[in-house]
């Protein structure tokens, strides 16, 4: 449970820089097609993949995996300056590996002494299994599958869901996979964990710690980037290339994930899959010329163009009780610019699909007004959203106001309330004057005669009489 509440915490600490990772991609026609199976080509300026082939496919990773290792270990290490001692029993497994071509060796010695940061560059430039199992090792306290089971719920965390590890080292697995959508956010995730770019993009690194017992000449202990692309003469030099990291495997061909800066612009190509041999049979390094390939085209048919100005009007919406026009003119908040291929002419981009915040608005209307937005689209590919505001200002009229006024106030909450009340004060007056003439009608009626002379008893009559003659 604890785990699982982990997790979830961390997924929602990532989830912003997913999210906000999402590479917008619009899929540009290559002038020459590449040899890899996969390929992701963005344009890390304005995050903007320009190019993808089988991008969703999943390919065994090699020891691009070592990306991973080493996100997970900069991340977990408290101290990158800690000395270890190398114990060759940790991977002394591999020495009868059965694709012994697989394997790299940075001459690392058991009984050897080096840092954790030594460690991570000796797995980024080389892809030394010695340093991969001791780093693992170490961060897993000693258990190196539940190093892995960290990498995997590092995955998960950012959202690599068609990715799955088997081991730290890349080695092969058909249980190990990834795609290269996926390792392009890997990629981007861990250039901004701190000391991964400066670790994948070195040239040369020699070891803090000579160890000369085991190194007859310290100096020469040096480890260079197997991505050739760096070197600075040579068939395969590319100016302005940084590693970041290659992966051969036999059973799998050769992947490459490399940048590229020039002029102001920056791109980072992966490439996965591409074939150890030519159709002749011969050693061929088409990872290498693919990614060339890729940057050549970009760096020589993209740049930034405004997509959509600040000055464009992109619509109208109506304006009830409006001063002159009866309608407001819609533009951009701010300009739209985005790398763009400069053989594509820009008028091809869709700007039909706006959203209204409102269906119409009531004056006064501001300029600067937000009043919806507008998406724009190349090919059915999502470029952007721009948010539209009011050109300018729109003033109310009075005339229309008070009219307007008027009408509203019968067909107000309050009028109708008011008749209502009236209505019922008026029922009540009416039935209490009702009820007071009954009532004084019934206080007002005359005596019946019967009751106005007081009986007298026939015996009191004769006597009163009798009194009456004597009397007289």
């Amino acid at each position: 449970m604890k785990r699982l509440l982990s997790l979830l915490a961390a997924a929602v600490m990532v989830l912003p820089f997913v999210c906000s990772t999402k590479a917008k991609a619009v899929n540009f026609p290559l002038e020459e097609p590449i040899q890899s199976e996969s390929a992701v080509l963005i344009n890390l300026d304005s995050n903007m993949v320009i190019h993808e082939k089988n991008a969703d496919v999943k390919q065994m990773p090699g020891p691009l995996v070592n990306i991973m290792t080493a996100v997970v270990c900069l991340e977990n290490c408290e101290d990158l300056d800690e000395k270890v001692t190398i114990d060759e029993s940790i991977y002394e497994y591999l020495y009868n590996y059965e694709y012994p071509d697989d394997l790299r060796f940075a001459e690392i010695e058991d009984g050897d002494v080096l840092t954790m940061t030594d460690l991570l560059y000796a797995m980024m430039l080389t892809s030394s299994v010695e340093a991969c199992e001791t780093i693992a090792y170490k961060i897993g306290k000693g258990d190196t599958e539940r190093f892995v089971e960290m990498m995997n719920e590092k995955a998960a965390e950012l959202g690599l869901f068609d990715t799955h590890f088997t081991n730290p080292t890349g080695l092969y697995d058909p249980n190990q996979y990834t795609t290269a959508n996926d390792m392009t956010k890997l990629t981007m995730y861990a250039l901004d964990v701190p000391m991964f770019e400066t670790i994948a993009t070195t040239y040369s690194y020699t070891p803090s710690n000579p160890n000369p017992e085991h190194h007859d000449d310290p100096n020469s202990w040096i480890w260079t980037h197997s991505n050739v692309m760096m070197d600075s003469d040579g068939d395969y030099a590319y100016s302005g290339t940084k590693g970041i990291k290659t992966a051969n495997l036999d059973m799998a061909g050769r992947n490459i994930i490399t940048m590229a800066s020039r002029d102001g612009n920056k791109y980072l190509a992966v490439l996965l899959k591409s074939p150890l041999k030519s159709s002749s049979g011969d050693i061929a390094y088409f990872h290498i010329v693919d990614a060339m390939s890729l940057f050549d085209w970009a760096f020589g048919h993209f740049s930034y163009k405004t997509i959509l100005a600040d000055t464009a009007e992109v619509g109208e919406l109506p304006v009830e009780l409006a001063e002159g026009n009866d309608y407001v003119l819609a533009k951009p908040k701010e300009e739209f610019t985005r790398i763009w291929y400069d053989d594509i002419d820009i008028s091809t981009i869709s700007r039909d699909k706006v959203e209204w915040y409102k269906t119409s608005l009531q004056a006064p209307v501001a300029k600067g007004e937000p009043l919806g937005k507008v998406t724009l689209e190349y090919s059915g590919e999502e470029l952007g959203t721009v948010e539209i505001v009011a050109v300018s200002n729109v003033e109310r009229s009075v005339s229309k106001y008070n009219i307007y006024v008027a009408k509203m106030f019968r067909k107000s909450r309050w009028f109708n309330r008011a008749l209502m009340i009236s209505f019922l004060l008026c029922a009540i007056y009416i039935l209490v004057c009702i009820y007071a003439y009954v009532v004084f009608k019934s206080k007002s009626k005359p005596m019946k005669p019967i009751y106005a002379v007081p009986k007298v008893n026939k015996n009191d009559r004769r006597r009163r009489r009798s009194q009456n003659d004597d009397e007289k």
